[in-house]
């Protein structure tokens, strides 16, 4: 990393997004961003931010030397290191040049909106994300943050993450170095979902690339990734956009924003809302779409979360959050056959699948 690097980026400001600068997620966004793909307005602390504050904080020395000797089979000698770095991480002054541009970036962003608005603050590491490895879910990502000052204490606790004990076991595991390990923070609008969740370009069962599978519910889409709601689960012909199958999730609860408290609430979905598609035909074909561009924009198969903005008018609410490559089926040998029926049958072989790809894509 060069040190005349810049300390933030806005998504849309154009340039080379690197990972080296901007970490994974970052990286995908900015350049989403450049491809006119409709991504929530938002900057990027950049890795050149927290390369100048471990240095200045003469922490880079300590990490390595608690790092050095440990053994990915022993959890509680891991789980101690990991408390300490955090702690260094979340507890030392962060350098003026960098807190300035932060404030800056977070006060121009705000300028953007007729009145304040929450954001999401989401970690980017340099390894994130890389064909046949994700690090889905193992950094933090913190929604609906409101005020500077929480935007600030956040950014550290994305910089922390990096160092969670399942980070750390998942490096060790795989043979992915901390030489050179970095941390960029995306913080963006945070999105006011009506409607969320997540795409594959790919039948994730059978790895059939002719398919779309859709996963949606109501509310933010943190209960669908975390599998804590059933959802609706639709099956598309990738050329036609046409629904092969479909099925319709319980949908029990959603998290939706509570202005007074200023946080996320879970709150049950009625009778009604449950028992039928959360998505109408013409939103199913824009998540289509929308995912369809993705894959031809990186040049494979990708997995996508993607959101409906109720603030945004009718027509324009769709949303793309993120993209990254699909890992479970690494595609040169899938299967391309439309034929081919799950033998789990079209709801269970839907969900496992799908599931598998959310939560399962780092076997330890």
């Amino acid at each position: 990393m060069t040190t005349d690097a810049p300390y933030v980026r806005f998504f849309d400001e154009g340039g080379d997004p690197t990972v080296e600068l901007l970490g994974g997620k970052c990286a995908s966004l900015v350049s989403m961003t450049g491809a006119g793909m409709p991504v929530p307005p938002g900057f990027a602390i950049t890795t050149a931010a927290y390369d100048a504050f471990v240095d200045a904080t003469g922490i880079r020395d300590e990490i390595s030397h608690k790092l050095a000797t440990l053994d990915a089979d022993h959890v509680s000698s891991v789980d101690a290191a990991s408390a300490t770095i955090r702690d260094h991480l979340t507890s030392r002054p962060m350098p003026e040049p960098v807190r300035a541009a932060i404030v800056a970036a977070y006060q121009s962003l705000q300028d953007r909106f007729s009145s304040p608005v929450p954001v999401a603050v989401r970690s980017s590491a340099t390894a994130e994300d890389l064909p046949g490895a994700s690090f889905a879910g193992q950094q933090d990502t913190y929604l609906w943050v409101t005020g500077l000052d929480s935007v600030l204490h956040h950014v550290r606790e994305c910089w922390a993450s990096l160092y969670t004990s399942r980070a750390i076991i998942y490096r060790l595991r795989n043979d992915i170095p901390d030489l050179g390990l970095s941390m960029a923070v995306a913080v963006q609008k945070m999105v006011n979902s009506s409607v969320s969740g997540v795409a594959i370009t790919m039948n994730p069962t059978t790895g059939d690339r002719s398919k779309i599978t859709i996963d949606a519910s109501y509310g933010v889409g943190e209960m669908v990734v975390s599998g804590q709601v059933t959802p609706d689960n639709i099956l598309l012909d990738k050329v036609m956009l046409s629904i092969v199958s479909e099925t319709i999730g319980d949908k029990h609860a959603e998290l939706v924003p509570d202005a007074t408290a200023g946080d996320l609430v879970e709150v049950p979905v009625d009778p009604e809302r449950r028992t039928r598609r959360c998505l109408t035909d013409d939103e199913v074909v824009a998540v289509a779409t929308m995912a369809k561009r993705a894959e031809k924009h990186y040049g494979c198969p990708q997995d996508i979360e993607w959101a409906y903005d109720s603030d945004l008018p009718p027509g324009e609410g769709l949303l793309l959050l993120q993209s990254r490559p699909e890992t479970v089926h690494s595609a040169p040998a899938a299967t391309t056959t439309p034929s081919t029926p799950s033998t789990l049958g079209p709801a269970t072989g839907l969900l496992s699948g799908i599931t598998a790809s959310l939560t399962n894509r780092n076997p330890s």
